[in-house]
């Protein structure tokens, strides 16, 4: 039983761990993109061999439409030859039969069998929802607009991939399903706008439409946006009484509410609105999101003359002096630095390719699903592939600093909404010693390596300072998460910004405090 058991404890730990999440990994994507194309085809041949069908029976039909058209103007001449008589009786005992045979013969098996093969890897409905969330996370860190994620006009985006009335509705039904009424609102708004602008629905009319909005509007105590909602919704019915009663209630809470906020107007207190986002109160989020935005950024004339671009071989290393890396300051207090041309593409489709088969969702999902991080990583070692191990000796040659203890190279993939919210990547003194065991420290700075350019969005972002980089292939940005003296440096703290087109690959590695001694020199000051 203590066996059971703890194989089943295992198990439930895997399943914890390793949940599948089609629409955060665009590699699973594409998958999916080309599973549908070969379903697509399947279908098609279905569809040909049914029309063959179906072209043999119309010319069986109009074969015998002609003979019987003729033998009936003249029933007994026609059976009087008794070569008609013998056709009549064969066709009726033989031939119709064999048209029966014909008609019930099942075309779609190839297809029916492929589907079901395909099924097992169809996304569920806990990927849609997923995917549904990431489009309203995409919508508010950008402020991007029903109307423009409708048409499909994103900034950054090189085609064009609308959203029908359906499509929106669904999204309507997902944020409404998770008690997030503000998008409700939002997306059962611009479902309505699209009925009003004549596109059909097979799945939603107006009135179901409106449902959706009162109670949304309801939910977050505007009960003049509800009342509007329940006048348009009497416009497509008069007759409902029901809904009479329903607008003169809201019209006589409506007035009350008035009173009150006159009253506290007069008295000097403004009255909270409760519409909004429930992250609107949170200034570190609103700062995130903002500077994804490319709002915020603490650039100043004054911190951009102090930034430099300069040929680096960290202090004549044997590997760099004649042909030295291109160093760029991308801030300088924390300092963080960009290399360009660190890696080669064809030693970034090495690493993708070993990672692929073993990329996992990188949150962690119990009770409730969380989503500080949206992505999918795999951890790959230096003795897995010749490629893996050059990238850390460059890391180690660049850097100067012993990656023995560091962690294994870690290759994330973020898809649809693809982010890490705002972190550190060092420990605190307040948590566990999770390190101890290993006895390789704390993380003392971070390598991160972009494997891909990202049209729009995608950005690593660091809240505390203000400061953004831009993912540009082939390059990586380093910086210390320590100070000299081993205290962390707060002002590290960093975000991935969502993916809002394309796809977003990186590597890092986290470098460990142990083999550091004599390599960067303790000290007793918290300074750069």
């Amino acid at each position: 039983c203590i066996i059971v058991d703890v194989f089943c404890f295992f198990v439930v730990i895997f399943c914890l761990f390793f949940v599948s999440c089609f629409w955060c990994f665009s590699g699973q994507m594409t998958d999916l993109l080309f599973m549908e194309k070969d379903l697509v085809s399947s279908l098609k041949d279905y569809i040909r061999a049914e029309e063959h069908k179906l072209e043999q029976i119309k010319k069986w039909a109009d074969r015998l439409d002609v003979l019987s058209s003729a033998a009936t103007q003249d029933p007994e001449g026609f059976l009087g030859h008794p070569v008609n008589a013998f056709k009549l009786i064969k066709r009726l005992n033989t031939e119709w039969r064999e048209l029966e045979r014909l008609v019930l013969r099942n075309m779609s098996g190839a297809f029916i069998s492929n589907l079901t093969i395909q099924r097992k890897n169809f996304p569920n409905d806990d990927d849609q929802t997923g995917a549904a969330k990431a489009m309203m996370r995409l919508q508010d860190t950008y402020q991007l607009d029903t109307n423009i994620i409708s048409t499909g006009e994103l900034p950054g985006s090189s085609s064009v991939a609308s959203l029908t009335v359906d499509d929106c509705y669904d999204l309507g039904k997902v944020a409404y399903s998770e008690a997030d009424y503000y998008h409700t609102e939002l997306w059962m708004v611009q479902t309505l706008k699209q009925l009003d602008q004549g596109e059909t629905s097979n799945l939603v009319d107006a009135i179901t439409v409106l449902d959706y909005l009162i109670d949304s509007a309801y939910q977050q105590g505007e009960l003049e946006r509800e009342l509007n909602f329940t006048k348009r919704l009497l416009e497509l019915d008069p007759t409902d009484q029901q809904v009479n009663w329903e607008m003169k209630d809201i019209e006589y809470e409506l007035f009350n509410q008035k009173k009150v906020e006159a009253t506290e107007e007069a008295e000097g207190r403004q009255r909270r609105k409760s519409r909004g986002r429930p992250d609107d109160d949170l200034f570190h989020m609103r700062k995130y999101e903002q500077l994804c935005r490319g709002e915020g950024i603490r650039m100043t004339p004054r911190r951009q003359s102090r930034l430099f671009c300069r040929y680096y071989n960290n202090n004549r290393h044997p590997r760099y002096v004649i042909g030295p890396v291109r160093q760029e300051d991308e801030w300088d207090h924390p300092r963080i630095v960009r290399y360009h041309n660190i890696v080669s593409d064809k030693e970034m489709e090495k690493v993708k390719e070993l990672a692929k088969p073993r990329l996992h969702r990188s949150e962690v999902v119990g009770e409730e699903t969380v989503h500080f991080r949206i992505s999918q990583s795999a951890f790959l070692r230096a003795y897995e592939d010749p490629v893996v191990d050059k990238i850390n000796q460059r890391i180690e040659d660049i850097t100067g600093l012993d990656i023995t203890t560091a962690d294994d190279l870690q290759v994330a993939n973020y898809g649809i909404g693809g982010q890490y919210e705002p972190h550190l990547d060092f420990r605190q003194k307040d948590e566990p010693e999770e390190f101890e065991e290993l006895g390789s420290g704390n993380r003392i700075a971070t390598w991160l390596l972009y494997m891909s350019d990202v049209p729009a969005g995608g950005a690593t972002v660091f809240t505390e300072v203000g400061a953004a980089v831009q993912p540009i292939k082939g390059t990586a940005v380093f910086w210390y998460n320590l100070f000299p003296s081993g205290e962390g440096d707060y002002r590290t703290e960093h975000a991935a910004c969502p993916v809002l087109v394309g796809s977003k690959w990186v590597s890092n590695k986290w470098i460990r405090e142990r083999g550091q001694e004599f390599r960067r020199h303790c000290g007793l000051q918290e300074t750069d």
